[in-house]
Order: structure tokens, then C-alpha cells, then sequence
């Protein structure tokens, strides 16, 4: 066993730089977008309404399943929700 230490779960278990960062941003938009459904103790009728998707979609949502969903529309997501969304690209 390894004794290496990871930036993030990603950087663990994904060697594709590339999905790997979009692996980032999906989950954290996830959290986001879930928190703030949480906070506002929306009703998954609710969400749906909101973002414009299913109410199935919305427990897809609601249970983290990010890899079910695009970048573009978790941000389209985000900012239906009163997030705003940037990438700080270095």
C-alpha cells in the first residue's frame, strides 16, 4: 500500500488530466447545486420545475450522480439556482 498523498480523491483514483478536472468541476458544482436545494428545502417537484428537467433527473441530482450530467448543464444548473460560475484557468 501507498503512503502517497493526494490533492483530492480525483487525483487518487483518475491518471487523465483532463477527466480528471472535469471530474473536479462536476462534483463541485454537484455540491453546490445540492446544498443550495437543500438549504432552500425545495421539494424535488420543486427542483424540477427550477431547472427544467425531471423529477427522476432531479434524484439523479439530488444523489450525486454527476458523471449523468454535463459540465454545460450543471453550470446552466448553477445559475438557475443564483450561483454565478467561473473558471480561473492558470
Amino acid at each position: 500500500m501507498s503512503n502517497k498523498k493526494f490533492d483530492s480523491v480525483w487525483d487518487a483514483i483518475e491518471d487523465d488530466p483532463v477527466k480528471r478536472e472535469i471530474y473536479k468541476l462536476r462534483s463541485e458544482l454537484i455540491h453546490v447545486i445540492t446544498e443550495h436545494i437543500k438549504a432552500d428545502n425545495l421539494k424535488q417537484r420543486e427542483v424540477a420545475e427550477l431547472l427544467g428537467i425531471s423529477q427522476p433527473r432531479v434524484s439523479t441530482l439530488m444523489k450525486g450522480d454527476f458523471e449523468s450530467f454535463r459540465l454545460d448543464t450543471l453550470v446552466g444548473f448553477a445559475l438557475k439556482c443564483g450561483h454565478s460560475v467561473s473558471i480561473d484557468a492558470a
